[in-house]
């Protein structure tokens, strides 16, 4: 085992021919997130999320994930993240004097692999409240480098050669490099891995970047890559409506169908070079 993967025994037909054989499959566990924090002079301790993930750069999801639903504002907000009761509890205790929207710790997110949506309150979960809209900066990301990035990401997909089973997200830079290449079998976790090792590097905002996905373009992937200050945010397959719309409106560049040497550009244009 890997790590991230396992074997298993399976049947594999082809044409008349039945056999035995052994494969891999991508591990897929939930992690619970929970949160330490300090409120009139006492230290609580709430979760605020369960994800189906695959395990490995856990710190990572986590951070990820409390920065794009807006309870982190930076790293230095955080004291300490660890492991609790086992490997699939997480908890990351704020630096004391840390304000925290407690409205935000009501709601009880359930995430599942396929669906990042899936169990939140309401709408106003997805709200982008306090978000402007990036500065323009024309021809910041040029067509032959970016049809080069699917081909870059799969070859950095160790785990995807051994299963065919999980989705992956890398920021890259405006000369074609991967900064941080992250997998997991739901899209959305493995955006929250780049944004939490981003924002552990302290490279937040990532007005220098460009997001990959591996997957569709939905809602929630925009919201984060605008929460974590993307230009672009790029995908092998469709954006839906929602996506389009707040690229629009908050000039991020949203790309669609990157594959070979075409792509689509559903909004900001002119942050693409001809």
């Amino acid at each position: 085992m890997t790590g991230r993967s396992q074997p298993i025994e399976i049947t594999k037909i082809r044409a008349d021919l039945r056999e035995s054989v052994r494969d891999r499959v991508a591990i897929e566990e939930p992690l619970e997130i929970r949160l330490g924090f300090e409120t009139e002079g006492e230290r609580q301790t709430k979760s605020v999320s369960i994800t189906m993930r695959t395990p490995g750069n856990d710190e990572e999801l986590a951070l990820g994930f409390l920065f794009s639903e807006g309870i982190l504002r930076a790293c230095g907000d955080v004291a300490l993240v660890k492991p609790c009761q086992g490997d699939n509890t997480l908890r990351v205790e704020l630096e004391s004097g840390v304000t925290i929207d407690l409205d935000r710790l009501q709601r009880h997110f359930y995430t599942t692999s396929s669906c990042g949506v899936c169990g939140k309150a309401s709408l106003d979960a997805l709200s982008v409240q306090g978000r402007k809209p990036l500065p323009m900066q024309p021809g910041q990301f040029a067509r032959t480098m970016i049809v080069d990035i699917p081909d870059r990401l799969r070859a950095a997909q160790q785990t995807f050669e051994e299963t065919g089973g999980l989705h992956a997200a890398a920021a890259f830079d405006t000369q074609g490099e991967l900064v941080v290449v992250r997998e997991d079998v739901g899209r959305h976790n493995a955006v929250d891995k780049v944004v939490g090792a981003l924002l552990s590097g302290g490279d937040l905002p990532a007005t220098g970047l460009g997001l990959m996905v591996s997957g569709r373009a939905s809602f929630e992937l925009m919201q984060k890559a605008l929460a974590a200050g993307f230009p672009l945010l790029a995908a092998v397959s469709a954006p839906s409506s929602l996506a389009v719309e707040l690229a629009r409106e908050f000039n991020v560049a949203l790309i669609g169908f990157l594959r070979g040497d075409s792509f689509n550009i559903y909004a900001g244009e002119e942050r693409i070079a001809r």
